[in-house]
């Protein structure tokens, strides 16, 4: 990518692992990389730091090639890169200062003494800890380490910055101080960063571009808003908070495949996508969880709900499923069905007097207006 602060292909392989993906940032561009446990992405990033050599690919930084598996080999140590890897923990020097934790990178480069404590000052201001540059880091919070370690990594005007979830570690009001600092310091300083992260939150207030990292490779990439409204995959849609059900075209509608009773489902806005899809063509339906509607089946047993479905005529919209799984959530539940893998948003007391429970059939209704169909990339 010509012009790009950062290009890089990434092949690490080891027992039982490949991670294979391209990521680019422009000059002063935030990329969010997001993924389930194991994806690759603390890979990734460790690649691209230098603390992982690749099995194949390439690492440029800027104008260098820092990193390349084929002639001519190369690899340059970390320190020399100009990327700077910052984590969920802060790893301040404990014997220093918040003040002479800042300092220390410039004055590594030959800053003067002086100098680097005045811009640790100014520095402590703008990330919100001014007057608290003579507290070692025992003497601060969590968010107020992260913080220092933020400003840290800032001050040394790395060419990328790469934060490995930065702010897992902190509770949810200071984890939204911290996004919001680090949101106007990125801004301020124009800095190219790659941010890994869990929290749709974070990629949202943080990043204009999401790269979705699952199995060791991209299963998807683009605007932050674009990808998460329209899933390609069923981690993107759980972090989305949407439903996300695979099908094919049916007749200007979405239908299960395989599925006995027929399920099918109607959208009131994207029909057109359906229609022009080709009858068989892969499709997929999108909606919310608190769009989805409940109600106990007739017929307590599944054999016995199945044989009454079975003489109904398919509605769209409509359609017998089973529950699988009740999860608690701060404001009810969050129930579970099965063919299709559906979650629905329940109060706590509809699961009472309806007696919700793993293995119960029930009715799912869904009113097409709430949802979306999406014609399925490379279909």
């Amino acid at each position: 990518m010509t012009g790009a602060a950062l290009a890089a292909e990434i092949v690490v392989e080891r027992k039982g692992f490949r991670l294979e993906a391209r990521i680019d940032c422009a000059p002063g561009e935030v990329v969010a990389v997001m993924g389930p446990s194991g994806a690759g992405k603390s890979t990734l990033l460790a690649a691209i730091a230098g603390l992982q050599r690749l099995t194949d690919g390439r690492v440029r930084i800027g104008d260098r090639d820092v990193a390349s598996a084929t002639r001519p080999r190369r690899h340059v140590p970390a320190a020399q890169r100009g990327a700077v890897l910052l984590g969920q923990d802060a790893r301040l020097f404990p014997h220093l200062t918040a003040r002479e934790n800042i300092a220390f990178g410039p004055r590594a480069r030959g800053i003067d003494r002086k100098v680097a404590l005045g811009d640790a000052d100014d520095w402590l201001w703008r990330v919100g800890l001014p007057g608290m540059g003579n507290r070692r880091p025992a003497q601060l919070s969590g968010g107020q380490q992260q913080r220092v370690a933020i400003a840290r990594a800032l001050a040394t005007s790395p060419q990328v910055l790469l934060l490995d979830e930065p702010l897992t570690s902190l509770d949810p009001e200071t984890a939204a101080d911290v996004r919001a600092m680090l949101h106007d310091q990125l801004a301020a300083t124009h800095a190219t960063a790659v941010v890994v992260t869990h929290d749709a939150v974070d990629a949202a207030a943080l990043a204009t571009r999401l790269v979705v990292v699952e199995g060791g490779r991209v299963t998807q990439s683009g605007g932050v808003r674009e990808v998460l409204r329209a899933p390609a995959t069923r981690f993107v849609a759980t972090v989305a908070g949407v439903n996300l059900i695979h099908g094919v075209a049916h007749d200007g509608r979405w239908r299960a495949v395989s599925a006995s009773p027929e399920v099918l489902i109607a959208s009131a806005d994207d029909a057109s996508i359906a229609a022009a899809a080709t009858e068989g063509a892969p499709l997929a339906a999108v909606f919310r969880p608190s769009e989805v509607r409940l109600e106990r089946a007739v017929e307590s047993t599944w054999t016995g709900a199945l044989r009454l479905a079975a003489e109904e005529q398919a509605t769209p919209g409509t359609w017998l499923a089973r529950v699988v799984r009740v999860e608690q959530t701060p404001v009810g539940a969050r129930v579970h069905t099965a063919e299709p893998a559906v979650a629905a948003d329940v109060a706590a007391e509809a699961i009472v007097e309806s007696g919700l429970a793993p293995g119960v059939p029930v009715r799912v209704s869904v009113d097409p207006a709430a949802v979306r169909l999406l014609a399925v990339a490379g279909a």
